[in-house]
C-alpha cells in the first residue's frame, strides 16, 4: 500500500514509519523539512504540489501538530489549536480534491479530551468529554477544546469515498531518544521517579508495537469509523506505573515530587504540568469489541520489554545521564 503520513518526522511518526516501510509498504512523509528519501515539503496550511502524494494514496495517516512538549502558555496553546486544526482542514481539502481519494483517512487525536477522573474509565460510548471538570486549572479546558476542534475539522471534511478515524491516542511508549518513555525513565534513572503529588492520577498508555498493530488493524477494518481510543487496558496510577518502570530499570528508591515541586521540573524540561496531574484512565472499548488482542495489555510486562530495547539501544551508554532535549516527544 501507498500510506502518507503528514508530520511524520516526530516520535510517533518514527514509530510508523520504520514499522509500515520494514512491512512492505510505500511511506510518504509529509514534512515542513524534508531531508530524506520518501520526504516531501508541505506547510501544514495551504494546498500545494504535495497534495500529489495524497492522490492516489491508500491511507493518509495525519500526525501533524506542534508538540505538547512545551510551556502551555497563551502563545503556544494557540499555535497548538492552529497547527492542528489547519493540517487537518488542508488534508481534508486534499482527500476531496483527489480524483482517487485514500479509502481511509486516520486522524491523530488525544486521549487528553475525557474529563480528568480518577473513579471510573472512559471508553468511547460512556466517556465524559473534559472542559468542565470543577477544580482543575483553567487552562485545562484549553487542551480538550483542541481536540475536540481537532477531531470536528475531520469529521466535517467532504470525504465521502474516505472512511474516517479519529485516533484518541495515549501515550505512545517507544525506547525512542526523546519520547515520553525516555523521559520517564531518565527520571526513574536518576531517583526522581516517584509519586507526583500523590501519584493518584491515572496514566493511559500503549506500548509502540501495539499502536502500530492498532493502526494496521483500523486500516484492515472497513467497519470501523469515528473515535477510536489507542490506549492498552490497563492504565494505572502514576506511582504505580512508577513503581513499575523503576523496578524494570532496577532501581529501588524514587523519590516523591509535591505539585510544586512538579512545577519547578516541569518548567526545566520546558513542558507543563498537565501531563503528569491530569488523570487520563482510558480504556480501548471499540478495539476490544471489534476483537483486537494486545501484545502488551498490562505494563510492567511493557515497560520490562522497552527496558530492554532501550539497552539495547545504540549509543546509549554516552548518554548514561543526559536529559532528554527540550523537543521531547509527550504526546497528550
Amino acid at each position: 500500500m501507498k500510506i502518507v503520513i503528514p508530520g511524520g518526522t516526530g516520535q510517533v511518526g518514527g514509530v510508523l514509519r520504520r514499522a509500515l516501510a520494514a512491512a512492505g509498504h510505500q511511506v510518504v512523509v509529509l514534512t515542513r523539512q524534508p531531508v530524506r528519501d520518501g520526504e516531501v515539503r508541505w506547510d501544514g496550511e495551504t494546498l500545494g504540489p504535495w497534495a500529489e502524494a495524497v492522490d492516489g494514496s491508500d491511507v493518509v495517516i495525519n500526525l501533524a501538530g506542534r508538540s505538547v512538549s512545551c510551556r502551555y502558555t497563551p502563545a503556544n496553546l494557540q499555535e497548538m489549536m492552529n497547527s492542528r486544526v489547519d493540517s487537518a482542514w488542508v488534508v481534508g481539502r486534499a482527500i476531496e480534491a483527489a480524483a482517487r481519494p485514500p479509502r481511509v483517512w486516520l486522524q491523530m487525536s488525544t486521549a487528553t479530551i475525557y474529563a480528568h477522573r480518577y473513579d471510573a474509565p472512559h471508553d468511547e460510548a460512556t466517556g465524559v468529554l473534559g472542559g468542565t471538570e470543577p477544580g482543575v486549572p483553567e487552562y485545562w479546558a484549553y487542551s480538550v477544546d483542541i481536540a475536540r476542534n481537532w477531531e470536528r475539522v475531520q469529521e466535517r471534511a467532504a470525504t465521502p469515498r474516505t472512511r474516517k478515524v479519529a485516533l484518541r491516542s495515549a501515550m505512545v511508549m517507544s525506547p525512542d531518544r526523546g519520547g515520553v518513555f525516555d523521559v520517564l525513565s531518565w527520571l526513574a534513572r536518576l531517583g526522581l521517579g516517584g509519586p507526583v503529588a500523590g501519584g493518584r492520577q491515572y496514566v493511559s498508555w500503549i506500548h509502540d508495537r501495539d499502536f502500530v498493530r492498532a493502526v494496521e488493524f483500523l486500516v484492515a477494518r472497513d467497519d470501523l469509523a469515528g473515535p477510536v481510543n489507542l490506549a492498552a487496558p490497563g492504565p494505572l496510577p502514576q506511582r504505580e506505573l512508577m513503581r513499575a518502570l523503576r523496578a524494570a530499570w532496577g532501581v529501588p528508591v524514587g523519590l516523591p515530587a509535591t505539585r510544586w515541586m512538579a512545577e519547578i521540573g516541569a518548567f526545566a524540561l520546558r513542558s507543563d504540568t498537565e501531563l503528569l496531574l491530569k488523570s487520563r484512565r482510558v480504556v480501548p472499548g471499540r478495539l476490544r469489541e471489534a476483537g483486537f488482542g494486545f501484545d502488551f495489555p498490562d505494563w510492567p510486562q511493557a515497560a520490562a520489554d522497552l527496558v530492554g530495547r532501550a539497552r539495547r539501544r545504540p549509543g546509549r551508554a554516552s548518554r548514561e545521564v543526559s536529559p532528554p532535549g527540550p523537543g521531547s516527544a509527550v504526546p497528550g
